[in-house]
């Protein structure tokens, strides 16, 4: 099969087309043809070698796909409830940049009504991630307010969608007013752009002095501190990325007086289980907001599977609105 691999750490000219066997699909796996491939930033960082893959897992980089099951146990295909030739996406904790990868049975899910293979491959990385962070971790509730550090990114478009289909307010960042206004045609309540604006300054200002309720941060370093500041009562910050940097100042005395929870996590060295149990509420909570049209996918370009070069060289850029995915046809 045709694939993508990592020739050695290094910038995005040492993504190389290459030839792989076709994996075979283990006990609780099923092996999708794939025909469109999500790029995602720890896609970047793997890259860099500076964000390993799992024991066991695949070399090859790509962490959600769109395609076709074509072989699986039919115990596997039960516990999907899919079967031999249903249109799929999956989240998958490595493998994804080839014409077949194999996917957890559990983290599949059915293409979603009236979407193409390419718009369903960029949905499972972002989709599982604010699930987990801003609705089963930091448990946003209708009518908090949200605010999404990087709203334009493909977690950003992702989450201000979610949070508005859930009833709550979204505030975002973003680093122009080209971006800022993107955000705002998706449904973000207030724009901020972070370049020539004071985000934590902002935030008091449109919640009348109140706060943000939960946020979703993918920068921490220098931010959290900030962030401390602008959060309401009982806030919820949500770390799930450190494009800032790992250190910062942080005010301990600010997290008693406002009774404020602090949470990180990574996804991808979690159990099949844990991300099978998203996987059902994203099927039974999101899948019908998709199909409704009440949240869509944002692609901000898609490249043919051997310009992964330059898809990262775009992703890198951080001029892109959006997700970016490669495509196998």
């Amino acid at each position: 099969m045709r694939a993508i691999e990592i020739s050695a750490p290094g910038g995005p000219e040492v993504l190389r087309p290459c030839e792989r066997p076709q994996p075979e699909p283990r006990p609780g796996e099923l092996l999708i043809a794939v025909q469109a491939s999500g790029v995602n930033r720890p896609d970047v960082l793997q890259r860099k070698g500076l964000y390993p893959m799992p024991p066991g897992v695949s070399d090859l980089p790509g962490l959600e796909i769109a395609g076709t099951v074509v072989a699986g146990a039919p115990e596997d295909l039960a516990l999907a409830g899919l079967h031999i030739g249903d249109p799929v996406c999956a989240l998958v904790a490595g493998g994804g940049y080839a014409e077949f990868c194999l996917a957890p049975a559990g983290q599949c899910l059915p293409l979603p009504q009236g979407l193409s293979m390419i718009e369903a491959a960029s949905l499972p990385e972002t989709f599982f991630t604010v699930w987990q962070n801003v609705f089963q971790i930091a448990r946003l509730a209708a009518g908090e307010t949200l605010l999404v550090q990087g709203g334009s990114s493909g977690i950003g478009v992702t989450a201000i969608q979610l949070a508005k289909a859930h009833g709550a307010r979204v505030i975002v960042t973003a680093g122009s007013d080209d971006k800022v206004a993107a955000c705002v045609a998706l449904g973000a309540d207030h724009g901020i752009n972070y370049r020539t604006q004071d985000f934590a300054e902002e935030t008091r200002r449109v919640t009348a002095g109140r706060g943000a309720d939960v946020v979703l941060d993918m920068v921490a370093g220098d931010y959290v501190l900030r962030e401390l500041q602008c959060m309401a009562d009982d806030g919820r910050l949500a770390i799930i990325a450190t494009q800032g940097g790992n250190s910062g100042a942080f005010d301990a005395g600010l997290v008693l007086r406002k009774r404020l929870t602090v949470t990180g996590s990574t996804l991808r060295p979690r159990s099949v289980a844990y991300k099978t149990a998203i996987a059902r509420e994203l099927r039974d909570r999101v899948w019908p907001w998709l199909e409704a049209g009440r949240v869509r996918p944002v692609i901000h370009r898609v490249f043919p599977a051997a310009q992964a070069a330059e898809a990262h060289a775009l992703m890198e850029s951080s001029t892109h609105v959006g997700k970016i995915v490669l495509n196998w046809g």
